[in-house]
């Protein structure tokens, strides 16, 4: 067994959640910590013998990540989304390491739509610092898009992925587009000046940026969806940043 605990935040992750546990089976611990399921996720994560699990409501995400991590015994700190499998490379890789408290860890990630690996619009490459010691390393507090905080520390670079399958559905961008657009909005209230104009050109920029920079337009339909998503997402994200906005602004 690994002697790493691996966390895991859940919030109606039943459809993703097996393959994520079942790639974690040879480690000694697993926390899943779950944000208030309504689907079959606690029942899933409550068949593996190494998975423990703990409810908290949602804060932020680095929050919760830090949270996770205080209900283990061990140091050393593997965190997964629900929606992320840990590949046969990557195990072998982690198995084989001599773990120095004065390093971090990354994983290239690979993400996946429509079952396709997708190599444009800014989805790769992608490498995610994963592995770390609880006590030289944390996750910032941000709301969304948080991170490993450390000083001093050397960045290792493994070459074991982690295959990320966030998008199976059109309904999942939606759904991850009301998310992480509000959490945004909060995160910069009172910190960023935005409005309408502001929302749309950031917008037209966004899918200029994925389609055309990032080279969008050789991924097919799926790569012209994700470049439009990302123009909708960047709108919507300052469109509602000047809305909350607006009642600092008018006091």
């Amino acid at each position: 067994m690994i002697a790493i605990a691996a966390v895991v935040l859940t919030k109606n992750s039943a459809e993703t959640l097996k393959k994520t546990l079942d790639s974690l089976i040879s480690f000694e611990q697993i926390l899943v910590l779950d944000t208030g399921s309504t689907d079959s996720s606690l029942e899933i994560a409550a068949k593996y013998k190494n998975v423990k699990i703990e409810k908290h409501p949602f804060t932020t995400f680095g929050a919760m990540r830090n949270l996770a991590s205080a209900f283990v015994s061990t140091d050393w700190i593997l965190t997964l989304d629900s929606d992320e499998v840990l590949s046969e490379k990557a195990l072998k890789e982690i198995s084989c390491l001599q773990l120095d408290p004065q390093k971090v860890y990354s994983f290239p990630r690979w993400n996946y739509f429509n079952d396709k690996f997708i190599k444009y619009c800014g989805w790769y490459p992608d490498r995610v610092l994963r592995l770390y010691n609880r006590k030289t390393a944390c996750y910032s507090s941000d709301f969304v898009h948080e991170k490993v905080l450390y000083t001093g520390l050397k960045e290792q670079k493994l070459s074991g992925p982690l295959e990320h399958y966030s998008y199976r559905h059109i309904a999942d961008f939606l759904e991850k587009m009301q998310k992480y657009t509000t959490l945004f909005a909060e995160q910069n209230k009172y910190k960023k000046n935005s409005s309408p104009t502001k929302a749309l050109l950031h917008s037209l920029f966004a899918f200029f940026k994925s389609f055309i920079l990032q080279r969008g337009f050789l991924g097919g339909w799926e790569g012209f969806i994700i470049a439009y998503y990302n123009s909708q997402t960047t709108f919507y994200k300052y469109l509602k940043l000047w809305e909350l906005n607006k009642d600092c602004y008018y006091d």
